[in-house]
């Protein structure tokens, strides 16, 4: 009798991940990566233009829409982007299928990039993939109309995703110069993408010192909303903490740092020299930022190319963000809105005049439930909210109240908060209510200030009498002719005493002559 042993097969347990990129700012993104040299990944760029998908470089292609835009593109029309999503369902899908984390880079604000991001992170979370969305906002010399359009897509995306990470292209300003090309400012735009998946990649599919699993990565990004994602490079001594400095400070990112974050992934990278000391110096100056009991996952690689630079990348999550500093953007928008036009869902726009006018109560409490944001999904309604702004309401008008209570005015704050005047006539009290108040102190009555302005006579200017300078100041010439006019005798008398001076040579033989 023999027995044979067999090892068991080993299935191969490297994680799949897939970068999708959609729309024209989506595809460059695919574009720069992969001429970076990204290896690992699974690179899908899904768009409606079809001269856009004949110029990437990915080996997926995905044309959105091919019976609904015949390859032209959205138009910067969410909706058209949307139904062009929904027409390659299946498409997508395939190329979904099987991916344990799935990146979408996109650009808000267009019409395939809105509309199409937010079908495919559906997809990818119904097949059960970790869902990393990269979006970028645009520039504020692109219009408020398409900052709107970006804002509603940043909403509608933030709930289909795991976690969300927002890029405004004007941070790009904070880093570039006036020698910077355009070309360059999207390249350091898309290094952010780049940095995270490669971050990642590293920790999950490289060995070294720490090794960490894609169970690591879901722990720390499933479910968890705003991320951010950050590396830094630094040569010297103290390259550890210059290193994990640069990575803390991203410029890029949407107003977010790690402060409160409640899941951090830390990777350290760097050549044989990387000392135990370095490693501990780089990953207690990232833990002094985050929340003190969040779930830090550190992972050390070593990498030869590296040479002398020690390399720290952060991949954060659920952070609190600065919500004061990311709504100016919303701010403004409602400012530029029409005052005139609101929306109502399913009924389009609808003329508002109240207004110019005081409203009652009811009517504001009924407006005010027209604007309920409803289910995550709903793009058309966020996006037409966005199209058309939210109309102003004059704060300052009294609201009229049906029935009036002790005639006081009331006026609607912010929030729909009521304020009502003061109680001027305020009701005597009787029985037990007025034993047990208390009397009031006499104490003395303040003096009465009349603070009424009373314009006062202009003072007089006085100014200072200008000094007569003396004789003895003048030059010695205008002294003498000073002191002649005022003595003419005094010449006289000189005059005299010159003719009874002696004649002088030429004189004496002028006058011999004449004898």
């Amino acid at each position: 009798m023999s027995i044979k042993l067999q090892l068991p097969k080993l299935v191969d347990a490297k994680p799949r991940i897939t970068v999708i990129g959609v729309g024209g700012a989506g595809c460059n993104a695919v574009n720069n990566m992969i001429a970076a040299g990204l290896q690992g990944v699974q690179f899908v760029v899904a768009n409606t233009d079809a001269q856009s998908l004949d110029a990437s470089s990915a080996e997926h292609r995905i044309q959105l829409g091919v019976n609904l835009t015949e390859g032209l593109g959205a138009g910067a029309r969410p909706e058209i982007g949307e139904a062009a999503a929904e027409e390659a369902l299946d498409e997508l899908r395939t190329h979904i299928a099987g991916a344990h984390m799935v990146f979408i880079a996109a650009g808000m604000g267009g019409g395939t990039g809105t509309g199409a991001a937010a079908v495919i992170a559906r997809i990818a979370r119904e097949l059960g993939a970790l869902t990393v969305g990269v979006v970028c906002k645009p520039f504020q010399f692109e219009g408020a109309r398409r900052m709107r359009v970006a804002e509603a897509g940043v909403e509608n995306l933030r709930h289909l995703v795991d976690t969300l990470i927002v890029i405004p292209n004007q941070n790009l300003f904070r880093i570039a110069n006036e020698r910077t090309t355009f070309a360059e400012a999207f390249v350091l735009a898309d290094q952010v993408l780049y940095s995270g998946v490669a971050c990642i990649v590293e920790l999950v599919l490289k060995e070294g010192l720490i090794n960490l699993d894609f169970a690591d990565v879901r722990t720390i990004m499933s479910g968890m909303g705003t991320a951010m994602m950050g590396t830094g490079e630094a040569t010297g001594e103290q390259r550890a903490v210059l290193a994990a400095e640069e990575a803390i400070a991203n410029p890029l990112l949407d107003d977010v740092t790690l402060k409160g974050a409640k899941g951090l992934l830390l990777s350290i990278s760097g050549g044989r020299d990387m000392t135990l000391y370095e490693v501990d110096e780089a990953a207690s100056r990232i833990r002094q930022e985050v929340d003190p009991d969040a779930n830090i996952i550190v992972g050390a690689t070593f990498d030869e190319q590296l040479g002398d630079r020690l390399r720290v990348s952060i991949v954060a999550s659920g952070m609190n963000t600065r919500v004061a500093e990311q709504r100016p953007t919303q701010s403004m928008a409602a400012a530029a809105a029409p005052a005139h036009m609101s929306y109502a869902p399913h009924a389009g726009p609808v003329m508002q005049t109240s207004h110019l006018q005081p409203t009652a109560p009811q009517q504001h409490a009924a407006s005010h439930q027209t604007h309920v944001p409803g289910p995550p999904g709903d793009l058309q309604r966020r996006l037409a909210e966005a199209l058309q702004g939210q109309p102003h309401q004059n704060f300052s008008q009294p609201v009229h109240n049906e029935q009036p209570r002790g005639g006081r005015d009331s006026w609607v704050a912010p929030g729909n908060v009521m304020i009502e005047d003061g109680l001027e006539n305020f009701p005597p009290l009787t029985g037990s209510a007025l034993l047990r108040t208390p009397p009031l102190p006499n104490e003395p009555q303040a003096p009465f200030h009349d603070h009424r302005f009373e314009p006062q006579a202009p003072a007089e200017i006085q100014r200072a009498s200008r000094r007569v300078p003396g004789i003895e100041e003048f030059p010695p010439q205008a002294q003498k002719e000073w002191n002649a006019r005022q003595n003419p005798n005094a010449r006289v008398s000189s005059r005299d005493a010159e003719e009874q001076r002696k004649p002088g040579i030429l004189g004496r033989f002028a006058n011999l002559g004449r004898r």
